[in-house]
Formats: structure tokens, C-alpha cells, sequence
């Protein structure tokens, strides 16, 4: 091979190459574009007003504007899960509750804690050692007060529910505190 075909092969070869390059991005955004277009879908696990697990279901997420959250929800209830606030401790009504139930949000009636993993953590907040279902709830870093903490929030809805911490109980060795304003029970039997 003569240094005149050497250059001709290696460009043709350049040349495959770039355009290969390309029907794989092209390739790629068509692989990406439904997952794109379901962006504003979510998979949760379902479970029954009994704490039974239903299983998971990809649904649609919430979304409605502040009007619509403000016509559904409390002063307090809208403060708490659509600005991020924080009810007073030992003010919400199951911080000291002990019944056997299911906690669902407020706002979607998602199923995010159950009562086998709550625990008294002394803090004033409801307080668990883990979701009914790591798929339900979504965590962020939160720098919002000076200090590093991990907001938690309702995979379907966004609603913010709290703080987790890592100075909880065994096994899991967390305390997630939450506030009641973001909740309501569903008393078992």
C-alpha cells in the first residue's frame, strides 16, 4: 500500500466512523425519546388501606398548581408539603400515636410509612426507621437552614414530608422525622 491509498483508506475509514458515530447518537435519542416523553411517570408500590402489598404500578405524577393544591389542603398542610416547612414539634397529631395503620400522603394518598416501623424518638415528630416502600419516597440534599440535611419527599406528588437522619434505631440505623401535617393514617382493623 502506497502512502496515496494509505490517506484514501484512512479517510474512508474517518469518514465510516463519523457516521457511524452519528447513527448511534441518532439511535440513542430515538432508544431515549420515550423515556423522555414519560418523564412524569413514576413506578410506586402499591398497597392496600390494610398495609397489604399490592405491588408495583407505573402511574402518572401529581401535579396540580398552588390554586388547586391550596383548595385541597390546611394553611399548615399546604406550608409543610408544597413549601418545604416544618410544623411545631410535639403539635401534629401522630408524633404520639401508637395504633397499627398505614401512612399515606396527604396530598396523593400515596402509601409511604406504616406503623411496624415507627418508632418514639423523643424529637416531638412522627419518627420511622424506614418507608413502607424505598420506591415512595425520593430523598435530596437540603442546605436550606445552614446545616446539611436529607429532605424526603413523596415519589408521586413531590410532596415534602420531612428530614432523614442517621441516628436512628437498628437495623437500618435512621430516623426518618416527619411531619404529621404531611400525613394521613388509615387505622388498621
Amino acid at each position: 500500500m502506497n502512502r496515496r491509498q494509505f490517506c484514501v483508506s484512512s479517510g474512508s475509514a474517518i469518514a465510516g466512523a463519523a457516521l457511524a458515530s452519528d447513527l448511534i447518537r441518532s439511535f440513542a435519542d430515538v432508544v431515549k425519546a420515550p423515556a423522555e416523553e414519560n418523564k412524569d411517570t413514576v413506578t410506586v408500590i402499591k398497597f392496600s388501606n390494610d398495609g397489604r402489598r399490592i405491588g408495583p404500578a407505573k402511574v402518572t405524577k401529581v401535579r396540580k398548581s398552588d390554586d388547586e393544591w391550596k383548595r385541597q389542603l390546611s394553611p399548615l398542610q399546604f406550608h409543610v408539603t408544597r413549601e418545604a416547612g416544618t410544623e411545631l414539634a410535639f403539635t401534629g397529631p401522630y408524633y404520639d400515636l401508637h395504633q397499627k395503620g398505614l401512612y399515606r400522603c396527604i396530598c396523593c394518598d400515596n402509601a409511604l410509612f406504616s406503623s411496624k416501623t415507627k418508632f418514639e424518638s423523643g424529637t416531638g415528630w412522627p419518627s420511622f426507621w424506614a418507608p413502607i416502600a424505598k420506591e415512595n419516597i425520593r430523598t435530596a440534599e437540603d442546605n436550606s437552614v445552614g446545616m446539611s440535611r436529607t429532605a424526603v419527599s413523596c415519589t408521586l406528588c413531590d410532596a415534602h414530608l420531612g428530614h432523614v437522619f442517621d441516628d436512628g434505631p437498628k437495623p437500618t440505623h435512621l430516623r426518618y422525622c416527619m411531619n404529621s401535617a404531611s400525613f394521613k393514617f388509615i387505622k388498621h382493623g
